[in-house]
């Protein structure tokens, strides 16, 4: 299998191109190597892995491949609230860039384009979980550029007939996130001595999936060879927000207590989700199941960061 990833420096794509050359799979990485992407890997000179910088938005060829893995995004919502530029550059001009790309090799040459989008597309939901076919509610500048790339999929699968997969996964958590996002910034701020800062007291509610099964989520689908459908994948574990931060900070200092001096709560978002929570039967249906446990998982990633950060 020949696979060409978007992105595959960041996150998620790290660990999705770590399983799939494990598998032996072929893969030329196409990366930007933004302030979230990794410098060095452990498998930058594996024979089956080439890496490519450069910018989805603007590049200009595809290398010959059987499928294009799109995980190039800019992702954290906070960001895109204070300036949403580089979200409408990364997340809309870019997958229309590599939607033309496709678009205009010979068919018999295109690959099949499989987009990773995210829960947040649907909006939020306070009982009750998306399923793939509801409409798209985003709530904020993120999660609408979100929702923009995967309607220009549709019209150009519809208009230009391009082979596509859509899989939107809830909130990722694991080794090697750029500390941004909820628990690698929540060991940051405790190691400088500093307080959690928490959206709305902390009463959000998240469901959390860990990158390996998202990875895996992934490569079932493509082996499972199916095209033109969306899936949804989820952890099957939510949490308020305020109940992860106290689980980091138990895990931080080894102990039970209250934890609440230890966060600020006055934090207001706007477009804030108080729920994401997905159905994922669909994917359940070609035998993919999540293996990571959040409470057996957070320890070992809270170790993983606190002797990853510097003090």
């Amino acid at each position: 299998m020949k696979v060409t990833v978007t992105g595959g420096r960041g996150f998620i794509g790290s660990h999705f191109v770590e399983s799939v050359l494990e598998k032996g799979w072929r893969v030329y990485d196409i990366d930007k190597m933004g302030y979230a992407s990794h410098r060095s890997l452990p498998w930058d000179k594996d024979k089956n892995y080439t890496l490519t910088h450069g910018n989805i938005a603007n590049i200009r060829h595809l290398p010959t491949c059987d499928i294009v893995v799109n995980f190039a995004a800019e992702s954290h919502v906070d960001n895109s609230i204070t300036n949403c530029a580089p979200f409408i550059e990364s997340n809309v001009i870019g997958v229309h860039n590599l939607l033309e790309l496709i678009r205009t090799k010979p068919k018999y040459k295109r690959p099949l384009f499989f987009h990773i989008s995210t829960d947040e597309v649907y909006g939020d939901i306070t009982t009750g979980e998306h399923i793939e076919t509801d409409i798209l509610k985003p709530s904020n500048p993120y999660s609408a550029s979100k929702a923009a790339a995967d309607m220009l999929i549709f019209a150009w699968a519809r208009t230009y007939n391009i082979n596509y997969l859509i899989l939107r996964p809830t909130n990722n958590y694991g080794i090697g996130q750029y500390p941004e996002k909820l628990i690698p910034v929540a060991v940051k701020l405790l190691m400088r001595e500093k307080k959690l800062k928490l959206h709305d007291r902390g009463e959000p509610i998240r469901n959390w999936l860990h990158s390996d099964d998202t990875a895996s989520a992934v490569a079932a689908i493509i082996e499972a060879g199916v095209v033109n459908e969306i899936f949804n994948v989820a952890g099957g574990f939510e949490q308020r927000n305020i109940d992860t931060v106290c689980k980091v900070c138990e895990c931080f200092f080894g102990e039970k207590r209250d934890w609440t001096p230890y966060l600020e709560l006055s934090f207001v978002r706007e477009g804030q989700d108080v729920r994401y929570a997905l159905n994922d039967n669909k994917l359940h249906s070609l035998g993919w199941r999540p293996k990571r446990v959040f409470d057996r998982e957070i320890k070992k990633i809270v170790e993983h960061y606190k002797n990853t950060f510097k003090w």
